[in-house]
């Protein structure tokens, strides 16, 4: 018969060990980094299109545009064997957060009366397929990231990753709207 001094001190602490642990975040899957810098690698674009809505005087919001995209992202989410509804709300997500950088240069610049004096791409020739390519690569990356979804330290994850990403405010603000899509909470 274990001694019972020995028993209940290995006894507590285990548990006292196990409680330590309850509150310390698992490690964060290496599929996020790669994910993280490639959505704000797609934000960072923002400016860019920004750039060209400037000069064009083209509205921000372009629906036609945006539903093609989506529609594309479901077929590629098919392709790939995920949910087509994930993919298309992240898709979405993205799209939203890059209007936000979008919205928010163009105000700034107009606040100044002029946008900066930069080289500006061509949007149809060189900044969407650059956009289309990084959503191949999105979906390939958010594919590797997708088991970790329902995990539950993944909010704490996404926050711990995203912090000193962002160029400024407004990216990070914007960052934190692509990424609103990533975790799935479970019971609420």
């Amino acid at each position: 018969m274990p001694h019972l001094p020995n028993l209940l001190t290995c006894t507590l602490l285990t548990l006292a060990a196990t409680l330590a642990n309850a509150g310390t975040p698992a490690a964060p899957p290496e599929a996020l980094k790669p994910l993280l810098e490639t959505l704000n690698e797609r934000l960072n674009i923002g400016d860019l299109v920004a750039l060209t809505k400037w000069d064009s005087g083209k509205p921000i919001q372009d629906s036609p545009r945006e539903a093609q995209v989506i529609a594309n992202a479901r077929t590629l989410a098919v392709e790939r064997k995920l949910d087509a509804e994930d993919v298309a709300q992240l898709i979405a997500a993205q799209m939203e957060a890059n209007k936000l950088v979008q919205y928010g240069l163009l105000a700034q610049w107009q606040a100044a009366g002029a946008a900066p004096d930069t080289p500006r791409p061509d949007l149809g020739k060189q900044i969407r397929p650059r956009l289309d390519e990084l959503q191949s690569r999105l979906l390939q990356q958010y594919a590797e990231f997708a088991p970790y979804r329902h995990a539950p330290d993944c909010s704490v994850w996404l926050a711990k990753a995203r912090s000193g990403l962002a160029l400024d405010a407004l990216h990070e603000l914007a960052l934190t709207r692509a990424t609103g899509e990533l975790c799935v909470r479970s019971g609420l």
